[in-house]
């Protein structure tokens, strides 16, 4: 479908009249990629704006995805023991400064009630920009004995940060949902058919207040920029000692303190795959995570059709509906008598629609129907009588197929170096970096700031982000092992490194 216009001509059935419709994109995702992104999410019906800046509304077509992922978490999450469970939004300021180191990386960006219609509140309610407070002072009462642990508990919630970075719809927003879990690489590369590459982040970059932090890292090819998909933070004793929570430990009858670890993953997964799997045309939904997957557009009705032919052509197409359904497909038919068949199609196309099902009097009379991928605009007749089983294999080969090329495009792009040159330079042709690195925060503040590309480089793509490179992550499987003569990547750096370290721009 490349090359094509966004705003392709139809033609009318029956008619030979070309209609130019405006469903289409007008912008490009190679050439003005925050404008295709603004259509895409707004045109494709994803999301709706507010009228508070950064806040938005997330309509059925985004909501539905969330709603798979969920679904897919929790049906793991019953098999684990994990219990569902709900705090309130609301956080007294007192709770919240009791962990000021850790809430020391959010307090800009915490929003405050201070009234109650025009009266000031005595005490100002912070609205939760992470969970810990609201959470843990109620597990210092809940637990008590070793016997109350291990404790497993699962919210699904809202948590605001009130960002001043421009608010992009679901990648940075100041509203977002969130909900504590694992299994996140199994959601982008199961659900979603996007590779990520799992790691444990740097001491600079993981979570304020835990050990360690752990995350999935996934690459937008178009921006050149890595995005950070999940994490899971190992909080060690360091909330239990400052909730106290404690239990009776049984060897030595003394109280001790829990040790915990969280884990968060949020609507941000949705503007990833729009990202990563969109193209001039609108959206391209994974099979998985669409709320329909094949959608029935009944065609070929002309001026000179009787309503007897248009009965049957409807009743048929909703006759292949019900097959679909009862074959496990999320199908639907679009029997708008407002909009022509080119119309849909351009409709369902912005859409992502994973198959569009043609069906006519023709193909009717032969006993077919005619399926059209939206990922590839390949057409393929199917019998009726098997169309449903070879849908059903088409949605399959169509995750396969996302996930393979997004893992290709992510390759073709992911550098290993070990000279400061290469580094700057495959930075600059969009590249995310595996190199040796020493993990002490100033060498990687002087990466950062080293590495950021100047009013001076007139070398560059100005499109290209201006940005230094942070570190992602240290890989759970890196590309090879350190050798005696890796140096770290910084040229000023005169520290062994310690490991490969995955660095990139980074949304």
């Amino acid at each position: 479908m490349t090359g094509e216009s966004p705003n392709p001509a139809k033609e009318e059935a029956g008619t030979g009249l070309k209609k130019i419709t405006r469903l289409g994109l007008e912008a490009s995702k190679d050439t003005d990629l925050p404008e295709w992104y603004t259509q895409v999410i707004t045109k494709s019906e994803m999301i709706d704006y507010y009228d508070i800046s950064g806040c938005y509304i997330l309509r059925p077509w985004s909501y539905c995805i969330w709603d798979r992922i969920r679904t897919f978490l929790a049906g793991h999450f019953k098999k684990l023991g994990v219990k569902d469970g709900y705090f309130p939004i609301f956080v007294s300021k007192a709770v919240l400064e009791r962990e000021k180191t850790h809430i020391a990386d959010f307090a800009p960006e915490v929003a405050w009630v201070t009234h109650s219609g025009s009266s000031e509140l005595a005490e100002h309610i912070a609205i939760r920009p992470t969970s810990e407070t609201a959470m843990y002072p109620a597990y210092a009462r809940w637990i008590q004995s070793h016997r109350d642990l291990p404790y497993k508990l699962n919210q699904w919630n809202n948590v605001v940060r009130w960002e001043f970075k421009q608010p992009q719809p679901f990648l940075r927003t100041r509203e977002f949902l969130v909900f504590e879990s694992d299994l996140y690489a199994r959601v982008y590369e199961e659900l979603l058919a996007i590779p990520v590459i799992k790691g444990r982040k740097t001491e600079k970059e993981k979570f304020a207040g835990g050990d360690y932090t752990t995350t999935v890292e996934a690459y937008i090819p178009a921006s050149g920029r890595a995005i950070q998909g999940a994490t899971s933070h190992h909080l060690g004793q360091n909330f239990s000692k400052m909730f106290e929570i404690v239990y009776d430990d049984p060897d030595t009858q003394e109280k001790a303190y829990v040790y915990q670890n969280s884990w968060g993953i949020t609507t941000r997964t949705i503007g990833v795959m729009v990202l990563v799997h969109g193209d001039d045309r609108g959206l391209v939904l994974p099979p998985r995570v669409a709320e329909v997957q094949a959608i029935v557009v009944p065609c070929g009705i002309t001026a000179n059709s009787s309503q007897e032919d248009r009965s049957n052509l409807i009743a048929s197409c909703k006759a292949l509906v019900e097959e679909l359904l009862a074959a496990g497909i999320r199908a639907e038919g679009d029997y708008r008598d407002n909009y022509s068949p080119g119309w849909k199609f351009n409709h369902w196309e912005l859409k992502g629609v994973p198959i569009r099902v043609e069906l006519g009097p023709k193909d009717m009379a032969r006993g077919e129907i005619v399926a059209v991928r939206r990922l590839t605009g390949e057409k393929i007749t199917y019998k009726r009588t098997s169309a449903p089983n070879e849908l059903v294999d088409l949605l399959e080969r169509t995750h396969e197929e996302m996930f393979a090329r997004a893992v290709k495009d992510r390759d073709a792009r992911l550098s290993i170096v070990t000279q400061w040159k290469d580094f700057t330079e495959a930075l600059e042709r969009k590249h995310i970096l595996l190199a040796p690195f020493c993990g002490e925060i100033p060498c990687e503040d002087n990466i950062k700031k080293d590495s950021a590309r100047t009013d001076d480089d007139a070398t560059t793509d100005v499109r290209a982000p201006a940005m230094g490179a942070k570190s992602l992550c240290i890989p759970f499987e890196p590309p090879r092992q350190l050798a005696n003569t890796d140096v770290c990547i910084h040229p000023d750096c005169k520290n062994k490194p310690k490991f490969i370290t995955l660095f990139g721009r980074s949304y």
